[in-house]
């Protein structure tokens, strides 16, 4: 039995040293949400931005309504926001990019039922 517990740390060692040691790529995408539904929430944190944001299903294309806004300043307490709404047909996507090299991505699914997103690091 410890033979069997000690050999299993030592290829879990191996594994942790080897995947420790793999590096991101440029423009990576990382899923967030898989598929979402109309009028469920997205919230996201792109760089020093927030958003928040939904659609809902119009003529047969995703109409996106989003919050753009800058995480609030400790010392002021104060925020500055913006509105976006754009319509997008199936398998469109819609890009906000922050200054911190990061950039958000909704695409609109191939019956406008669902949307996907995922954020994006430029390097």
């Amino acid at each position: 039995m410890l033979n069997r517990i000690q050999s299993l740390c030592a290829v879990t060692g191996v594994l942790v040293i080897l995947t420790g040691g793999a590096q991101a790529r440029a423009y990576e995408l990382v899923d967030h949400s898989g598929p979402i539904e109309a009028n469920e929430t997205i919230l996201e944190t792109v760089g020093s931005k927030r958003v928040i944001a939904f659609f809902q299903r119009e003529n047969g294309r995703c109409a996106v309504s989003a919050v753009v806004f800058e995480k609030t300043d400790i010392d002021t307490g104060k925020t500055t926001a913006a509105r976006v709404r754009t319509t997008l047909r199936p398998d469109e996507m819609l890009s906000i990019d922050s200054s911190d090299n990061q950039v958000l991505g909704l695409q609109c699914g191939s019956n406008a039922t669902t949307m996907t997103s995922w954020i994006r690091t430029i390097s």
